[in-house]
């Protein structure tokens, strides 16, 4: 039996998981938590400043996530706060990173990672902010930024091979979006700007957004905007070798956040007309279970 379907099989025994799910409403700009079908849901951060990634620290009892702000300003910060919101806490305070995106927690090193799209950069640091890197500079300056080429958006981060993985979007429906792959320490004597280290993995994508990583199967999942049929999808490739990214699933409207469940063998996704979706990881059995919900971003799933 797998763990999968022995996880199935304690489900159906009667022996509940204690899932969680963290989702972020851009235009109300809050933070909500629910169970993994939409119960019970309550409102845990209000006053957020254009919310767009968070992760779920259980251990340590924390969510982060980011504040995009407004991006000519460059006032864009991440924050930490209790699982149920309380002991609000900045940790990248505004005119450190420029328009911070999606997070990644790397709990064993303890690292924050995440895009800076406007800043074109890929960043990391400490969880309480110190140490705080740039990892890949693709552009400078306002000419720069005007350039989605350049937009770091999406992250995941591999421990067995120590890389991570990013998303530059590109331009609206135009195919030029990129995942790319570099080491998560810069070579010596290079630069965040000059590093030779960074593969491309997939290229003319429409506009690829936000990433996850199943680990123990070494598979990437990622959402895309865009034009249909390949724009607004859930898709998923494995990493270690080649194989064109695989549709799961179609039809989003401005798909955004991604989450794994990959014990319960299923993933969480939402879009920006404010649905919650889950599926399958193959993306059988798609269930469009909240929707309407203002405009959604980053999502989280944990086990607490």
């Amino acid at each position: 039996m797998t763990a999968i379907e022995a996880t199935k099989s304690k489900s159906q025994a009667g022996i509940a998981r204690a899932g969680r799910l963290f989702v972020l409403e851009l235009s109300g700009d809050r933070i909500h938590s629910m169970n993994p079908d939409g119960s019970d849901r309550k409102t845990i951060v209000t006053d957020c400043r254009y919310p767009d990634g968070i992760v779920v620290d259980t251990k340590a009892g924390h969510i982060y996530w980011t504040n995009m702000g407004i991006p000519n300003l460059n006032d864009g910060s991440i924050e930490r706060a209790d699982l149920d919101g309380r002991n609000r806490k900045i940790i990248v305070p505004q005119g450190f990173t420029h328009t911070p995106k999606q997070l990644h927690l790397d709990r064993e090193n303890g690292k924050l990672y995440w895009g800076d799209r406007e800043g074109m950069r890929m960043m990391r640091a400490n969880l309480d902010g110190s140490q705080l890197e740039t990892l890949v500079e693709t552009g400078q300056g306002d000419e720069d930024a005007r350039d989605q080429t350049k937009w770091c958006v999406g992250i995941t981060v591999d421990p067995k091979l120590g890389k991570f993985y990013w998303t530059q979007k590109g331009s609206d429906n135009s195919g030029q979006g990129r995942i790319l792959r570099a080491g998560i320490e810069i070579p010596a004597g290079q630069t965040p700007a000059n590093r030779s280290d960074i593969e491309v993995l997939f290229d003319n994508l429409p506009e690829p957004i936000d990433l996850e990583f199943d680990v123990e199967n070494r598979v990437l999942y990622w959402t895309d905007r865009g034009d249909a049929p390949r724009g607004n999808t859930v898709n998923r490739a494995p990493v270690d070798k080649p194989a064109a990214p695989e549709i799961l699933i179609t039809h989003l409207m401005e798909g955004i956040g991604i989450a794994l469940d990959v014990t319960g063998d299923r993933m969480f996704v939402t879009d920006f007309a404010g649905s919650v979706y889950s599926a399958d990881l193959d993306g059988k059995n798609e269930r469009n279970f909240l929707y309407a919900q203002g405009n959604l971003t980053g999502i989280a799933y944990a086990e607490i």
